[in-house]
């Protein structure tokens, strides 16, 4: 079902908004509400649109020259998508600080999958990226629409007192985080809920963070390892939106909450919300992913980046788990620098730290949390 496997995918969790939306001011309550009825208003507009045409298809944005390019579009606070042309590939600067952070996240985030995976754009055919700023007025939140990438602006338009999240352009690991779920969208196909869904999310978080430090050229040990770093202003009591360094700390805070997310399977998260624990569980995978990649050292985007991506582009199917997951990258870090290799090796020490052994068996939501899934469609 194309609802389940590409739905509208945001930066920002809707526990966060909910947190907000029972503890904030009336003013930061009602602003949470609205970003969740946005929400829920582009699922059902997404499942409308996608039942009628093959989104995927003959209607994506090509590069004209099949190369690297970027159109960013200003909605000037509305929501018909894409709005106006302010910036090209090549054109220099604007005024507008929100149309560059898009601009250069979009680039950042290219030149990783090019330079380095040897992949074309998103879909691996040229696809153009295109960005629109300014979505709505004070929008909370940033999205992956299936074809382009889609900013709010956060708080700004609320007084410096009562701000709790900066514009979403601001943190480049968020661009990188939503384009990738194109990448996902186009290769395992990951269908978004459960563990699966929580896999689609891992792969974003773990190809989010490698454009940051790719940009920023720093090792693993180097990289601060959060998620959304500079998302939050100085009234909150966080660091980011998650962290792959020690998921479950990234904020806790009077009125965002305490971030949810465990970091082993002992502490996974059976729960029918948010499509069954996508952003929370995936604390999981990430955190293997962090272990491993500061076993082997170094660039984190050249070994243990590279087999992540060839696991994503080549052997994960819709429905994996994180079982195989795990096994599937330990058989890509074989494949890629041999049996047993440090690299191999890391791989499955940084799936054991979160508990989960290179050949186990499948840890599953069973019985009735499960068909309460499939009854309710885990959407």
């Amino acid at each position: 079902m194309h609802s389940q496997r590409h739905p509208i995918e945001c930066i920002l969790p809707e526990h966060i908004l909910k947190e907000i939306a029972t503890n904030g001011t009336e003013t930061q309550k009602q602003k949470a509400m609205d970003s969740i009825a946005v929400g829920y208003q582009l699922k059902a507009e997404w499942a409308m649109r996608a039942s009628l045409v093959d989104l995927f298809a003959d209607t994506l944005p090509l590069a004209a020259g099949g190369g690297k390019e970027r159109i960013v579009y200003d909605l000037k606070n509305g929501s018909s998508l894409p709005g106006s042309i302010v910036r090209r590939e090549g054109d220099p600067p604007a005024s507008d600080a929100a149309v560059n952070e898009a601009y250069d996240g979009c680039g950042v985030t290219y030149d990783l999958y090019k330079e380095v995976y040897g992949r074309n754009s998103i879909n691996n055919s040229g696809m153009r990226l295109d960005s629109s700023v300014h979505y709505r007025t004070g929008y909370d939140n940033a999205f992956w629409d299936g074809k382009q990438m889609v900013y709010g602006d956060g708080d700004e338009n609320l007084p410096a007192d009562e701000r709790l999240f900066n514009r979403f352009t601001i943190a480049v690991d968020i661009i990188g985080h939503e384009l990738t779920h194109g990448v996902t969208q186009f290769e395992a196909k990951l269908v978004y809920s459960q563990q699966p869904g929580a896999l689609n999310e891992h792969m974003s978080d773990v190809f989010g963070s490698l454009v940051k430090q790719y940009q920023l050229g720093q090792t693993a040990d180097q990289a601060d390892w959060i998620i959304g770093a500079g998302l939050l202003t100085e009234n909150v009591n966080g660091i980011g939106i998650r962290t792959m360094k020690a998921p479950g700390t990234a904020y806790d805070d009077p009125v965002l909450g305490k971030d949810p997310q465990p970091a082993h399977m002992r502490d996974y998260v059976n729960t029918i919300s948010d499509n069954g624990g996508v952003h929370i569980n995936s604390g999981i995978p990430n955190h293997a992913f962090y272990r491993a990649a500061m076993e082997i050292g170094g660039n984190a985007w050249e070994k243990a980046g590279q087999i992540w991506y060839v696991t994503l582009r080549d052997k994960l199917t819709e429905n994996s788990n994180f079982q195989q997951c795990a096994d599937l990258t330990h058989q890509t870090a074989g494949e890629l620098f041999g049996s047993d290799s440090l690299e191999q090796q890391a791989v499955k020490n940084g799936w054991a730290g979160v508990g989960i052994s290179i050949g186990g068996e499948p840890s599953e939501p069973q019985g009735c949390f499960e068909a309460a899934l499939r009854f309710i469609g885990a959407a």
